[in-house]
């Protein structure tokens, strides 16, 4: 029996680092992961058929809460933290946890876990949830069309289904949405790539997903999840920087470790962002990251129809994720009501049900705004319910997916979005330098 290994994850950088780390290596034996931030993912096993020949049964997945009597039971001899988008505190609390156990800590080997790739890649990062990754991405690929390049998005994994039969999925059609019954999380992140005309390739086996992906694009663009970092060893890495939160940068983990290493800092959103904020992480970045290029970028807002919004009492639905653990009190649907003069920006909590209500409950610093929540779809039944339930006049959807298309509301919607706009001559130019 090899050193004893308990995984804390969050269904996605803890699998991929079991298999570059730990598959078929008789050094180790992974006694269990853990699970949390995301529903209803723990309580199952990652399987055998991803697990390796040492893992007959595969692994089982248990939640976060049950850490200690994992300790106490099992006679592990090192804990390794592999999920994202903490704050360093944080992570220094399970640290101490752990250690009080007389148990080993670590967090996950960043550069054991960049697998190599025969074709160039281009890794987006950010230093928190909700900086502007899916933006900056679809733009980096309409550059690699410009130059005559096929490309395709490998996305962070979100496999919070039959996890084998998640292995390698690949996204070019709306159908295949439906196929793979993504959630509502995943069609946000897969669903603008293939309105833009990208295929994308996510999954559970990233060596797997990586060797498909190389037999058909020129060039690999890791849309990165979180404030994760890469699972490819990247030829460009941009780590995308939020105005309306800094000093995050150098706060949470790994976001810290893109903002330290990557090749250019983009800093989004800076034309809704108060200039000192964007001053800060600037100066942070000639601190921490002297070498990297600094690019700034406005995100301008898409309002289909100001004139609508004016006078009226407002629900706003934003990205989950973003407003949940990402901590983010508002988004693009919340400037888009408060510079359009709407009357009233709604507070759904009064007429939450379900599992929404329970989101609340657990992220009891969610702004006035509804989150798109949906990792199920019990959850996503209770989230139509409760937008159908609000007394407004107007919907404005800010997520990056047409909600309409999984839920019926009952009301007048607009969509809500930012963009990046084709300003870039500094990206075009990294871009070309790292394809060669």
């Amino acid at each position: 029996m090899g050193r004893k290994i308990i995984i804390m994850g969050a269904a996605g950088r803890d699998f991929h680092l079991f298999n570059c780390c730990y598959r078929d290596n008789p050094e180790f034996d992974v006694v269990a992961f853990t699970a949390t931030q995301i529903p209803h993912i723990d309580d199952r096993r990652y399987p055998p058929s991803l697990a390796g020949s040492l893992y007959p049964d595969g692994v089982p997945i248990y939640a976060e809460e049950e850490l200690d009597d994992l300790l106490s039971g099992n006679d592990i001899d090192e804990v390794v933290f592999a999920y994202s988008d903490v704050h360093l505190s944080y992570v220094d609390e399970r640290r101490k946890r752990v250690e009080a156990q007389n148990v080993a800590f670590s967090t996950f080997d960043v550069e054991a876990s960049m697998l190599p790739s025969r074709k160039p890649v281009i890794a987006i990062t950010a230093v928190r949830t909700g900086c502007g990754k899916s933006q900056v991405a679809r733009r980096i690929i309409d550059i690699l069309k410009e130059l005559g390049k096929k490309t395709v998005a490998i996305r962070h994994p979100m496999p919070y289904g039959d996890l084998a039969k998640q292995a390698v999925q690949r996204f070019a059609t709306y159908e295949d949405l439906e196929r793979h019954g993504c959630t509502i999380e995943e069609r946000e992140e897969y669903e603008p790539h293939i309105n833009n005309g990208a295929i994308v390739y996510a999954g559970a086996d990233y060596a797997a997903i990586l060797a498909q992906a190389e037999e058909e694009a020129d060039v690999i663009v890791w849309d990165g999840g979180n404030n994760d970092t890469p699972f490819y060893k990247p030829d460009l890495w941009i780590v995308v920087a939020d105005p309306h939160r800094a000093g995050h940068e150098l706060e949470y983990f790994p976001g810290t470790v893109n903002f330290e290493r990557a090749d250019l800092i983009l800093i989004g959103k800076i034309g809704y962002a108060d200039a000192a904020n964007i001053k800060a992480i600037e100066e942070n970045a000639k601190k921490i990251n002297p070498g990297a290029r600094i690019v700034l970028r406005k995100s301008p807002l898409h309002v289909p129809d100001p004139d609508s919004i004016r006078d009226k009492r407002v629900l706003v639905i934003e990205d989950g994720p973003t407003t949940t653990h990402g901590g983010m009190p508002f988004g693009a649907g919340i400037l888009a009501a408060t510079d359009n003069h709407a009357a009233e920006i709604v507070d759904p909590r009064p007429w939450a049900v379900g599992e929404i209500a329970a989101t609340f409950e657990q992220y009891p610093n969610i702004g006035d705004l509804l989150p798109a929540m949906g990792y199920g779809d019990a959850q996503i039944r209770d989230l139509e319910a409760t937008v159908n339930a609000v007394e407004c006049d107007l919907v404005l959807v800010a997520t990056p997916i047409d909600l309409t298309r999984l839920i019926d509301i009952e009301k007048p919607t607009m969509r809500i979005g930012y963009s990046l706009p084709a300003e870039d001559g500094a990206l075009t130019e990294a871009v070309s330098r790292a394809i060669g």
